[in-house]
């Protein structure tokens, strides 16, 4: 008589292969729950905040600020001030990144010009009230070589602002500018060049295309970052005038009239701003590699 020998149950190892699930996908289960928990979780719990307002309905917070100019010109404020240091970084950034590509210590002047990363907004803040104030070094020397014969007001106003972003948000900008240069295939420029194409026919018919599409990631990070501008706006601008952005509107609202409902509200609003800049950037991107292409194909 035969005896049936009852099957073993598969080991952990074999189901999971059934399942298509191998352990590098086991490896991403730790990231996702960091993401939920520091991401996902605060978004959501935000937006459900900012839909339980103190007086009103469910969107009382969001026709609240769309009402009030107070509130609302906190927008143009701060994309008045976000877009063009953003700008200005990747205009500054392209040239220096070409140069010091080629240069024999790149590593040295690099780490010299990301130093500011280093510094944080707050210290650099704190360097520029002494050194663009009415007797900083700045003035003093404008004065000295007979430039001027007043200080020129650059501080608790837009310039300041303006300045301590774009010292704080350029070696972000320039070292990702310098990695998508550097990754560009020196053989292209090199065939470009032997075939009669000068410097600018190089950059605008090898270079260009081939970074557009970085440099909008670029732009898009650079950005997001400069918008959410705050200890610059508070201490080297005008917090009631006109560097009063959108995050001083938030921190008013949760913290000095203690209504974190409006204040979630505020701060979603900020997030859905940089989510439609960058995602019109993205679109431009996209219109310009498409074309491009279909030059090429033409």
């Amino acid at each position: 008589m035969a005896i049936s020998i009852p099957a073993s149950r598969p080991k952990l190892r074999q189901r999971l292969a059934l399942r298509q699930i191998d352990g590098v996908t086991l490896l991403l289960l730790p990231a996702l729950l960091v993401v939920v928990l520091l991401f996902v979780y605060p978004f959501a719990y935000g937006l459900l905040l900012s839909l339980r307002p103190k007086v009103g309905g469910f969107a009382a917070n969001y026709i609240a600020f769309f009402t009030d100019p107070y509130l609302y010109n906190t927008i143009f404020a701060t994309l008045n001030v976000s877009v063009p240091v953003t700008v200005l970084s990747l205009i500054l950034a392209l040239p220096i990144a070409f140069r010091v590509r080629l240069l024999k210590h790149q590593r040295l002047l690099t780490t010299i010009l990301v130093i500011p990363i280093t510094l944080g907004t707050v210290l650099v803040a704190e360097g520029l009230l002494n050194y663009l104030g009415p007797q900083g070094w700045f003035n003093r020397t404008l004065i000295w070589l007979g430039l001027i014969h007043s200080p020129i007001r650059l501080l608790h106003n837009y310039w300041g602002v303006f300045a301590s972003l774009l010292i704080t948000g350029f070696p972000f900008t320039f070292l990702m500018t310098l990695s998508y240069v550097s990754g560009v295939d020196p053989a292209l420029e090199r065939a470009a060049a032997t075939l009669g194409a000068n410097a600018g026919r190089r950059f605008w018919h090898i270079f260009l295309p081939l970074l557009v599409p970085g440099l909008a990631i670029n732009f898009c990070l650079s950005f997001v970052q400069n918008f959410s501008v705050f200890p610059s706006a508070v201490l080297l601008g005008a917090p009631a005038g006109e560097t009063r952005v959108i995050a001083i509107a938030a921190y008013q609202a949760a913290f000095e009239h203690y209504d974190y409902s409006m204040g979630s509200a505020i701060a979603i609003i900020m997030g859905v701003v940089q989510l439609l800049v960058v995602g019109l950037v993205l679109a431009v991107r996209n219109l310009f590699y498409r074309g491009s292409t279909t030059g090429a194909k033409g």
